[in-house]
């Protein structure tokens, strides 16, 4: 890693007072300028949206932490533009998220979405998740294990457009040691709409699911499921080069 110290912008979607972006701000203080723009409430499964039909609020904690009542995006634009209007950071963190964005979900995860944003404008960026996560799990050696990513991250030599999603094992009381570069799984839904009746008499939904994962070896569940970290390189172009390459070559007449 570079002796000059990196200006990194955290965020995540579960709120500024959760264990995760807690521990993160701690562990990278010590070796990074850290500055916060987090949620002030849980936005979890907020996806790449962005707050259109209302104003947006900033409530500044200290000199370098703030929160919003936006979604993660919202925080990453309005970081960019109020805080480092200037000179931009050197990179974007987005966690520590309690529990995974892996396979499909990472496209519903706000989480995700604040990392996606920061490849959309070039910024180096980072999702990082604890698998499995309960309330009172430490946060501390997931953050540890962030910290050591950066002192090889510039070795990765990374196009600015592709981001990490990182997803480590539940914390079993050691340091975490064992990682490996893995695919985006795949997990298959079966929705469930839960219909129930509020006391006034009218219709309420809850919306569930019982998933099920597709056991591929080398995706992030896979790899995470034998206790071994993931880190999945993403990027956010879907287009299918593929099928693309096939279809110039058909011929319709209109």
């Amino acid at each position: 890693m570079s002796k000059k110290r990196r200006r990194i912008l955290i965020t995540n979607d579960d709120g500024y007072a959760s264990d995760g972006i807690t521990a993160l701000f701690k562990a990278l203080d010590k070796v990074a300028n850290i500055f916060m723009v987090a949620p002030d409430r849980e936005q979890s499964a907020s996806s790449h949206s962005l707050t259109l039909n209302r104003p947006l609020r900033v409530h500044q904690l200290d000199k370098r932490r703030f929160t919003t009542d936006g979604t993660p995006t919202d925080c990453i634009m309005l970081a960019l533009h109020l805080l480092f209007k200037k000179k931009r950071p050197d990179m974007i963190i987005s966690g520590i998220n309690h529990g995974p964005n892996m396979g499909d979900d990472v496209t519903y995860s706000g989480t995700v979405a604040a990392a996606i944003e920061g490849s959309i404008v070039g910024i180096p960026s980072i999702a990082v998740s604890v698998v499995g996560w309960e309330p009172g799990m430490s946060m501390t050696r997931a953050a540890a294990f962030v910290v050591k990513l950066l002192a090889f991250y510039d070795k990765l030599k990374l196009d600015p457009a592709v981001f990490l999603n990182i997803n480590l094992p539940p914390d079993n009381g050691r340091a975490y040691k064992k990682f490996e570069f893995t695919r985006q799984g795949i997990r298959h839904y079966k929705d469930l709409i839960i219909r129930k009746t509020d006391p006034r008499g009218k219709p309420y939904y809850w919306i569930g699911g019982h998933p099920k994962w597709k056991n591929m070896k080398g995706t992030d569940h896979e790899t995470v499921r034998r206790g071994v970290i993931s880190i999945t390189p993403l990027k956010l172009n879907f287009t299918d080069g593929e099928s693309l390459e096939r279809l110039k070559i058909v011929n319709f007449n209109l």
